[in-house]
């Protein structure tokens, strides 16, 4: 199973694992607007030991800028005096002159359970503008990577729940993946412990305010994608006040709830699906159904692959997925089907391994795992079996082709989770903050464009600045518009407010 709020896919291509240059060690402290009410000042009275990230072999060469620390944050924030745990944080220095550093500038790439440390990186060029007025700085947030990372199954396991159907047609079909959904929840119990309770987005926010403290800023300023927008619209609630430069790309539509989730997806995809399909000539809806059917053969024979495994449908409809973040990924997609037709699912096996994050030895990431966790942390409703299957006409009218996987995933996902959910939808309501940039694709597939408005109404009056871009693919900085990408630099760079609604086209 798998939710698709995932990274942004669209600004990187490959993503650097890598280390970090050795630097001087200096900490913030103290210059913040104010501590964080109620935390001891053991914590708001740290300062960060700066060096080089993880092991030397896995660094860029010296000089390279990039450097690690970590932040002590309270593992449980309603008890902040009590146990504690550590947040692995990245950083590059600016490389403005004197006096041109705005302050840090944070990053968050989506998920949820993308490496920040891992991450930041490979947008080393991307960001380079950005560089010469702020440090940048992003962070593996708790529950993933270097931040008590949560991994609920070892390779093997992964693999052989991919024979899991999640379209299931017959009740033994369903018991398997209902039965597969609860053990999953329970690996990640058994890996995570006690932390698996305290990884909600609102505890990721409060450290979030914590950094910041510890950081020096007066404010946060703040640059988040995909899930990282629902992130600083939950820090924007919490902390109004503390609101900076804030831009929020590739926007979560906080009014979904579980079902609201999966019903917009549904119709992103098929939007993204549909302008491949056009892209190459074809009749949307002609060209689905043949997706479609093709989907239903792999269900009843899966197709062989180059490999020793075999495409099954899980994999297929994974496949069908990766592509589809990014226009510049249609190609791949186009020869994994022509193979695909003709009886070979290497192809859409290649792309779903690139989803999973599985390397050519069989290893798997866990960006997905830590996505579900802190997902299900947060989500408090959870449809049941049946109301699930009531939705599936429904979904199937929106997508022929992914609408009865995300009817499914609605139960799914979250089904017999060890924790209690935090929210039905998160509170983003932000009276009195600085004006936040809130940057919606028309072809967005995850996170469809209609989300932007609904932040821009949740936020509240005055706070929400809504800049759209006509273009394909997830997320919109970075992608290829000047016009964005300008608009978006001279708002973190000068404070320079766009006219709330500027369009750019694509």
């Amino acid at each position: 199973m798998m939710r698709f709020f995932r990274v942004a896919a669209s600004a990187v291509a490959a993503v650097l694992v890598a280390g970090c240059g050795a630097g001087s060690s200096d900490g913030g402290g103290g210059d913040g607007l104010s501590p964080p009410a109620g935390l001891p000042a053991s914590l708001t009275g740290q300062e960060l030991d700066w060096g080089r990230c993880g092991a030397a072999s896995d660094g860029p060469a010296p000089g390279d800028g990039w450097q690690c620390a970590t932040l002590e944050v309270p593992l449980n924030h309603a008890k902040p005096k009590g146990a504690t745990m550590d947040v692995e944080l990245i950083r590059g220095r600016s490389t403005g002159g004197p006096g041109e550093r705005v302050g840090s500038l944070l990053l968050n790439f989506g998920g949820p359970g993308a490496s920040g440390v891992a991450y930041l990186p490979g947008y080393g060029d991307l960001l380079s503008t950005l560089r010469e007025r702020y440090d940048l700085v992003s962070f593996d947030p708790r529950g993933v990577g270097s931040s008590e990372g949560v991994r609920c199954r070892d390779d093997e396991e992964i693999q052989a729940a991919e024979s899991v159907d999640t379209t299931p047609d017959t009740a033994a079909e369903e018991r398997a993946y209902f039965e597969d959904a609860a053990d999953f929840g329970r690996g990640c119990a058994q890996d995570a412990g006690e932390v698996l309770g305290h990884i909600a987005t609102t505890d990721t926010a409060r450290d979030m305010d914590l950094m910041r403290h510890v950081l020096g800023d007066r404010t946060l300023h703040y640059l988040g994608f995909s899930y990282g927008t629902e992130l600083g619209g939950v820090y924007a609630h919490l902390f109004p006040g503390n609101v900076g430069r804030m831009v929020l790309d590739a926007v979560v539509d906080p009014t979904a709830d579980t079902v609201g989730q999966a019903r917009n997806q549904t119709l992103g995809f098929q939007r993204a699906l549909d302008a491949y399909l056009e892209s190459t000539g074809q009749d949307p809806e002609k060209g689905s159904q043949r997706i479609a059917d093709l989907l239903k053969k792999i269900d009843a024979e899966p197709l062989r692959t180059s490999t020793d495994r075999e495409l099954t449908e899980t994999s297929a409809l994974t496949g069908l997925i990766q592509p589809l973040y990014g226009e510049r990924s249609w190609p791949a997609l186009t020869g994994a089907l022509e193979a695909a037709e003709r009886g070979d699912g290497s192809g859409l096996l290649k792309l779903a391994d690139e989803y999973n994050e599985r390397d050519s030895s069989g290893h798997y990431g866990t960006v997905t795992h830590a996505q579900r966790a802190i997902s299900c942390s947060d989500d408090r409703r959870r449809p049941t079996p049946e109301q699930a299957r009531k939705l599936l006409p429904g979904f199937r009218k929106i997508s022929p082709v992914f609408g009865a996987y995300m009817a499914w995933d609605t139960a799914g996902w979250c089904h017999d989770w060890p924790v209690a959910g935090r929210f039905d939808t998160p509170e983003v309501s932000a009276p009195g903050a600085d004006p936040i940039l809130l940057v919606g694709n028309t072809g967005d597939p995850a996170t469809p464009y209609e989300g932007t408005r609904r932040m821009a109404e949740e936020l509240g009056e005055g706070v929400g600045v809504q800049l759209t871009w006509k273009g394909e693919g997830h997320t919109a900085y970075g992608s290829g518009s000047e016009c964005v990408d300008s608009t978006v630099e001279s708002y973190l760079l000068d404070g320079t407010v766009p006219k709330n609604g500027k369009v750019c086209a694509s």
